[in-house]
């Protein structure tokens, strides 16, 4: 029970229990039902249950450095194709005012790109801060 206990603490360190949720909660689960079966006695019932909660354990936090991973280039590629996008949408801004297009006009463009800007920096922040499942 030990080592799946320290499996579970290492699977939760590397954030199993936000991006492996449902291999975690089922570690977490066969090592209370472990400790249900030693308390009735049933150290055979207690051994099989804590290895699967180790293997469990194990098998969430692969899963969750995977996903980790997997998020964290999903998040890397939005935020250059959106830096793209935003540069674009900052010449075409240009172009208007070059042209004279009256600021009034351009008033609620600029009022969706003020909120876009926020969200974007957001996202970026939480990817700085490893917390890509709050980025996307």
């Amino acid at each position: 029970m030990g080592q799946a206990q320290g499996a579970i603490d290492a699977a939760r360190a590397v954030g199993a229990d936000r991006y492996a949720e449902a291999e975690f909660n089922a570690a977490v689960e066969s090592l209370r039902l472990s400790e249900q079966a030693v308390a009735a006695s049933d150290y055979r019932l207690a051994l099989d249950n804590a290895l699967a909660s180790r293997e469990r354990a194990q098998v969430a936090a692969r899963t969750a450095a995977d996903t980790k991973a997997r998020l964290r280039g999903d998040a890397e590629r939005t935020m250059a194709e959106v830096a793209v996008t935003l540069a674009q949408v900052n010449t075409r801004f240009q172009e208007a005012e070059r042209a004279r297009v009256p600021a009034r006009m351009l008033q609620a463009q600029r009022t969706a790109l003020a909120s876009i800007n926020t969200d974007v920096q957001k996202a970026g922040e939480a990817v700085q801060a490893g917390d890509y499942l709050a980025a996307q």
